[in-house]
């Protein structure tokens, strides 16, 4: 009954409206759309299984092997712990070209645990949740990509559809590890999507990253018969914080710098013998990133001279901006005006409202229209991704769908309680098949992926990419 009602309230069945609007490829695109409402309610039963279990990065052992078996029983392919990475895998259908590719992340963030209600209530005190509405993202990926798969079973499609199952985007970023590793290299356009507040094709850029730990080694002593004799770690990591927040002055408006001090001694009456923090830097561009960089190294060094101590900068990882590929995006957009907006209920939209009343938002509620194409966007908004680092090695097409209340809180607890119930799900199927209907016109239109990937060869024809990840595998955060 539950699998009945989710299929009644799908937002984008087939109406006379749809199917009345002009498309190219409607009767692939309609085909697409129908065996994604068919299995809807598979996708709301493994969404919600991945949810349950909210493993953070690195960690998705259980959540990578339902995506996986999932895709098995639909018929793919699936190479499973990639790139040295046990929760990543590769999940095949099809022969030669063209290759397209979806990924799917599935990750969850600590801390964050809730219940699928519109006040905070942790579903178990301390436990990760679903923050980011990667619950949600893997599997509607995913049920895109089996959309295309029964296409091209029936000989309707013809080439390669592969899905990526990406771990660890809230950490140490998996795609930088499978990039390395060769995992996307013969794919000719990649799509991606994700949960948001807003329903849009991306065409804003997103912010470059770099994540990096600062460790300061001094000598121990006791802090009041001999502090002579100490030299304090924990003295450079408080010069460090202080010359980092002088600094925030003579930074770009562009420009993010946030950190937690992980450690910083154990009693008062011992000098501090070591100290740890760890810094993220930001800005829109990578160029910048790269100059912070350099200047933390410089405080990093600063500090240890001022305190008689040594200091270490490692960089862990960090990710790139954005490169959009305008061409691909319009046929997004095209896709997602044809399919329409996401229509949430009165309950749906009361349960949003109550949400931005308790985070103190205005309660607007849902937004479910798909916004205007904007071919001027603007600055990049605030966030890094993983996906960004794709987007330079291949051309990347990305999209956003509504899955919590406008303006609440992301990284916390409303979009977590979203994450799991109706809400949720209704934006994850309109993803998936907005998804569908973009991979059909790949699929079907070469001349769209060759100027896709001629605006993509313009904008990489003079930069070399680097990865901001060390030697070795990935660490648990």
């Amino acid at each position: 009954m539950r699998n009945l009602l989710f299929l009644l309230l799908t937002p984008t069945l087939l109406t006379p409206t749809l199917l009345a609007q002009p498309v190219k490829f409607a009767d692939a695109k309609r085909e697409a759309v129908v065996t994604i409402d068919r299995h809807a309610g598979e996708m709301t039963a493994l969404s919600d299984e991945v949810w349950r279990y909210a493993e953070t990065a690195l960690k998705e052992t259980r959540s990578a092997k339902a995506l996986g078996d999932w895709a098995e029983g639909k018929g793919f392919r699936v190479t499973r712990g990639v790139a040295g990475l046990p929760t990543a895998f590769v999940a095949e259908f099809g022969s030669g070209k063209p290759m397209i590719g979806i990924m799917g992340e599935y990750d969850a963030l600590p801390g964050i645990s809730q219940k699928t209600q519109p006040t905070k209530d942790a579903l178990e005190a301390g436990a990760p949740g679903h923050g980011c509405g990667h619950n949600l993202f893997g599997v509607g990926s995913l049920a895109a990509a089996v959309a295309i798969k029964e296409l091209i079973a029936a000989d309707k499609l013809q080439g390669t559809i592969r899905f990526f199952g990406t771990p660890a985007e809230e950490a140490v970023g998996g795609k930088l590890y499978m990039l390395r590793d060769g995992v996307f290299n013969d794919v000719d356009v990649m799509l991606a999507w994700h949960p948001s507040d807003e329903t849009q094709s991306d065409t804003k850029s997103s912010q470059a990253l770099v994540d990096l730990t600062i460790e300061f080694r001094g000598r121990a002593a006791h802090a009041a018969f001999d502090p002579w004799n100490g030299r304090s770690a924990a003295d450079g990591l408080e010069i460090f914080t202080f010359s980092v927040n002088m600094m925030r002055e003579h930074i770009r408006p562009t420009s993010r710098m946030h950190y937690v001090v992980q450690k910083a001694g154990d009693v008062p009456n011992v000098v501090t013998e070591y100290a740890k923090l760890w810094i993220w830097l930001r800005d829109e561009k990578r160029e910048e990133v790269d100059r912070l960089l350099g200047r933390i190294r410089e405080i990093a060094q600063g500090a240890a001279l001022a305190a008689a101590v040594e200091s270490q900068v490692n960089v862990q990882g960090g990710d790139w901006n954005m490169l959009v590929n305008m061409t691909g995006q319009r046929a997004a957009w095209q896709n997602m005006a044809w399919l329409g907006p996401v229509a949430f209920t009165a309950e749906e939209q009361e349960f949003a409202k109550t949400i931005q009343k308790e985070t103190g938002v205005e309660p607007r509620g849902l937004v479910g229209a798909v916004k205007p194409f904007e071919a001027n966007p603007g600055p990049a908004e605030g966030g890094s991704t993983d996906v960004a680092d794709v987007s330079w090695n291949v051309p990347t097409i990305h999209l956003s769908v509504t899955t919590a209340p406008i303006g609440a809180p992301w990284h916390g607890w409303p979009v977590v309680a979203c994450g799991g119930m109706s809400i949720g799900h209704k934006g994850m199927v309109c993803a998936s098949k907005a998804l569908a209907a973009t991979m059909v016109d790949l699929f079907r239109d070469p001349k769209l992926v060759q100027e896709v990937r001629a605006e993509f060869a313009r904008a990489t024809s003079n930069v070399t990419y680097k990865p901001y990840i060390p030697p070795g595998p990935p660490k648990a955060p």
